[in-house]
């Protein structure tokens, strides 16, 4: 925790005292680091904090290998950017022989393809669109700011889940079953569903280690409160050191405290209408409710500055909504990107029950269909596939 202190908040922290000082008439000048941060520092961080958690809880015992223990910490797949792993949950598949299975391989290369579609042809796409209008937000169109923000959503899942994708992809060919990170969360129908949808892995770090060893959702209500809110906090803080990644966690947890104080937060376990084709319109709604709260707290998690974000957030309001978006200045504005994200949505509503879109293996579709789909796939990275992007969580 003092490593990852120092590379990543000892500037946050040194900057903020020195406002604190100058709004009393004082001048410091602290020493800053001018040191780059460590790729992924925060992921194996928590990641090999798990392996002592798990040691002191008797999960796992200590491992004598050091070779072992340092596949652990550094398997390059989750190095970067996760999943978050359990020592009781890999550390096993380190020690333990492992063969070639060809139906797994298969598998991992299929799931490795649809996360370098996700990242490349929409994440990508997406970023030159939210790059460009969070940027220019003050002279654009409120209808502008609306599709910047809803693209943002997007791109942002795209890219870390597709980076899952791959990575998970990767390990299988390995031998390796990492933690899952991702189960579509922008088909939740309440917060507390994207929050057990998102980022699974940091999610359940933060409360078998954190929350639940505070007392969870039991006690008083004002523990409860003050549990969601440090989870939160801590959430936020832990993506960046800034402010609009606290305002970021402060906002989900106001989102999450009626639902955990009414004791609700657990309502929706099952897979939205498995058997179904379309959802109800009571769970339409629902999720059309949930992505529009989650799309303002991202607003803030995209931001520079807290002030930008209320800015940006003021700027929609207004009449210019209802004007037709133009995109104009944007280079290579074209109408492909939307049909592209509807095609990332129904096939991950298709295959909602599975661990993801292009498990198509146990399916009754015939070879040369699949095969369609695969080539399909990948004509469309490799004809639409915008200037790639850096990773968003490379920055964490």
């Amino acid at each position: 925790m003092l490593v990852l202190g120092f590379f990543k908040y000892y500037n946050f922290f040194a900057h903020n005292f020195q406002d604190m000082m100058a709004n009393f008439g004082i001048t410091v000048n602290p020493f800053f680091l001018t040191v780059v941060l460590p790729v992924g520092i925060s992921f194996y961080t928590f990641h090999g904090m798990s392996y002592v958690f798990d040691i002191y809880n008797g999960k796992v015992k200590p491992i004598k290998n050091y070779i072992d223990y340092s596949l652990f910490v550094c398997f390059f797949p989750l190095l970067v950017a996760g999943p978050i792993e359990r020592a009781a949950h890999l550390l096993p598949q380190v020690t333990t022989k492992r063969e070639f299975q060809y139906k797994k391989a298969i598998d991992g290369l299929c799931q490795m393809l649809w996360g370098f579609f996700k990242k490349i042809v929409i994440a990508d796409n997406c970023a030159i669109y939210v790059n460009y209008i969070f940027q220019h937000y003050q002279a654009l169109p409120a209808s502008e700011l609306v599709i910047g923000a809803v693209y943002f959503a997007f791109q942002i899942y795209a890219d870390f889940s597709g980076y899952s994708d791959i990575a998970l992809g990767c390990a299988r060919l390995f031998g390796f079953e990492l933690l899952r990170n991702f189960a579509y969360p922008y088909f939740s129908r309440d917060i507390a569903e994207f929050w057990r949808r998102w980022h699974i892995s940091l999610t359940t770090w933060f409360r078998d280690y954190l929350y639940i060893p505070m007392g969870g959702s039991k006690g008083s209500k004002w523990k409860v409160i003050r549990n969601t809110f440090i989870i939160f906090l801590i959430s936020g803080f832990w993506h960046g050191a800034n402010w609009t990644f606290i305002a970021w966690g402060f906002l989900n947890a106001l989102y999450f405290l009626p639902l955990v104080l009414t004791a609700s937060n657990r309502k929706n376990l099952n897979i939205i209408d498995e058997k179904k084709l379309l959802p109800s319109l009571k769970e339409f709604f629902q999720i059309v409710s949930t992505f529009i709260l989650t799309l303002f707290a991202w607003i803030f998690f995209r931001a520079k500055t807290i002030s930008d974000a209320f800015s940006y957030i003021k700027h929609i309001f207004q009449k210019s909504i209802f004007s037709s978006p133009r995109f104009t200045e944007i280079e290579g504005a074209e109408f492909y990107l939307p049909f592209f994200i509807l095609v990332m949505i129904v096939m991950e509503w298709l295959n909602r029950s599975k661990p993801h879109a292009l498990q198509l293996g146990e399916t009754p579709f015939p070879r040369y269909v699949r095969w369609g789909y695969y080539f399909t796939i990948l004509w469309a990275i490799l004809w639409y596939g915008a200037a790639q992007q850096g990773f968003i969580y490379f920055q964490f």
